[in-house]
């Protein structure tokens, strides 16, 4: 959620790490956002858990990967 909203915010998110700890946003406002992102037009709750599940994933695998690093990789890969 945290991701998603910053994305829709136009925030660069390069230097932007998730917070585990940190509440943002209500549970209605959390649903809408994923219910936008998710890419099907009326999702079934099984839907919507695999695609949070899956974008977790893919997020928690970039914050650890060195090449998503911006102190790393500076400016060469701006936005990967």
């Amino acid at each position: 959620f945290q991701y998603l909203k910053r994305f829709d915010e136009g925030h660069n998110l390069d230097t932007f790490c998730y917070k585990a700890c940190s509440v943002e946003g209500s549970p209605a406002e959390c649903l809408q956002r994923f219910l936008l992102h998710c890419g099907i037009i009326d999702p079934s709750w099984s839907e919507l858990r695999n695609f949070t599940w899956f974008l977790n994933v893919q997020l928690r695998d970039c914050e650890a990967s060195v090449f998503c690093n911006p102190d790393f990789v500076k400016d060469t890969l701006q936005g990967f």
